[in-house]
């Protein structure tokens, strides 16, 4: 069964920068696309980036310009390279891959961004 395992988040103050990652532990074929959403307490989830199998992006306009979207189509994994962050990206961060076979989540990794 394939399980996304997410790293990366943690407690950092505003301005400095995180880097999640996001790998499969088992073979997904067919990948359409790979992206990141978030979940803030109270709150719906969101998309925050996403990217196509052609790495075409895509970003929340709250984080275009600090958030950078990356995959690893040979590792099957996705990255988010945050910069500039701000006490408004706290929140529970979940990757996501979009496949022929599904759709599968991560666990989801907590960011905090303190002020």
């Amino acid at each position: 069964q394939v399980q996304l395992v997410e790293s990366g988040g943690g407690l950092v103050q505003a301005g400095g920068s995180l880097r999640l990652s996001c790998a499969a532990s088992g073979s997904i074929f067919s990948i359409y696309a790979m992206g990141w959403y978030r979940q803030a307490p109270g709150k719906q989830r969101i998309l925050v980036a996403s990217i196509t199998k052609w790495g075409s992006t895509n970003y929340a306009d709250s984080v275009k310009g600090r958030f950078t979207i990356s995959r690893s189509n040979a590792k099957n994994a996705v990255y988010l390279q945050m910069n500039s962050l701000k006490s408004e990206d706290t929140a529970v961060y979940y990757c996501n891959i979009q496949a022929v076979a599904g759709n599968y989540w991560g666990q989801g990794t907590q960011v905090t961004v303190s002020s």
